[in-house]
């Protein structure tokens, strides 16, 4: 497989990125917020090994050696490496796919904060999806995914994981779909944003949801330092009116709305 010369700058880019996060990032000790420290301590410190995580990781493992080849359909801006439209499932994997950390991640926040409804936009093939699932069982569970292929390939992994019975995929572009997501469930307890990494989608998906939001409401960010508009957008969500806490954690921000907490911005040590 041939990379392209733009991947290789994107990943330069990204990578200075990084090196300007890991100079300001806090741990815990550097925290003074009650609220942010019992989620550094309840989500990010924990390191409880839950019996979803082989679950989930034997179906990426199943994945990993997935070579059946299907046609990628990219609205949006995101990571391929270069890899033209046709796409072995492994490929998509390696490239696409949230990794096992992250979704981890996604899994603790779930548990943690138990959301009724959770929304994501941008399936893929079901992995980040899955830990969300997972992690409060009791939730339903809505997901939009552009390609029609991949979104195939993500109901065969929730199948397998006993999820298809918990969890809608919607398939097709998120301005169609988006809507209709939001007139099902109504009200939103966690949103996840992964999908059209490009600014003016990011802060448009956010802005729809808002109407469904309430101080509760957990909503997920993915790749916030993957280009400049990612960061841009990120900014932008981070000053918009009702954000009270922000968390950058590099690879995902976390945002909050609750009415009791004075807005402040962390940029914690995880990634």
């Amino acid at each position: 497989m041939t990379v392209s010369p733009a991947f290789i700058l994107d990943t330069f880019r990204t990578s200075l990125r990084y090196v300007r996060y890991r100079s300001i990032a806090k741990s815990r000790h550097g925290v003074h917020s009650p609220f942010v420290f019992q989620f550094i301590e309840n989500v990010l410190a924990n390191n409880e090994q839950y019996y979803a995580f082989r679950e989930i990781e034997e179906a990426r493992r199943r994945l990993k050696y997935d070579n059946r080849k299907i046609k990628v359909t990219d609205f949006g801006a995101g990571s391929t490496g270069g890899m033209g439209p046709e796409r072995a499932v492994h490929q998509i994997l390696t490239h696409s796919a949230m990794p096992a950390r992250w979704g981890r991640l996604l899994f603790r926040m779930s548990n943690y904060f138990a959301p009724s409804t959770i929304l994501e936009l941008g399936t893929s093939l079901g992995m980040g999806t899955s830990y969300l699932a997972k992690g409060n069982p009791g939730a339903r569970v809505i997901t939009l995914e552009g390609c029609k292929q991949t979104a195939a390939i993500a109901r065969e992994n929730l199948h397998a994981l006993n999820l298809d019975n918990v969890v809608e995929v919607v398939t097709g572009e998120f301005d169609a779909g988006l809507p209709i997501a939001l007139k099902n469930l109504r009200t939103l307890d966690m949103v996840f944003i992964d999908g059209n990494h490009r600014y003016e989608p990011t802060l448009a998906y956010f802005k729809a949801c808002l109407p469904y939001a309430h101080e509760k409401t957990v909503f997920l960010f993915h790749d916030i330092h993957w280009s400049a508009e990612m960061e841009k957008a990120w900014e932008e969500v981070c000053k918009y009116p009702g954000v009270t806490v922000s968390i950058d954690l590099f690879h995902l921000g976390v945002v909050f709305m609750k009415r009791d907490q004075a807005q402040q911005h962390f940029v914690l040590k995880y990634a």
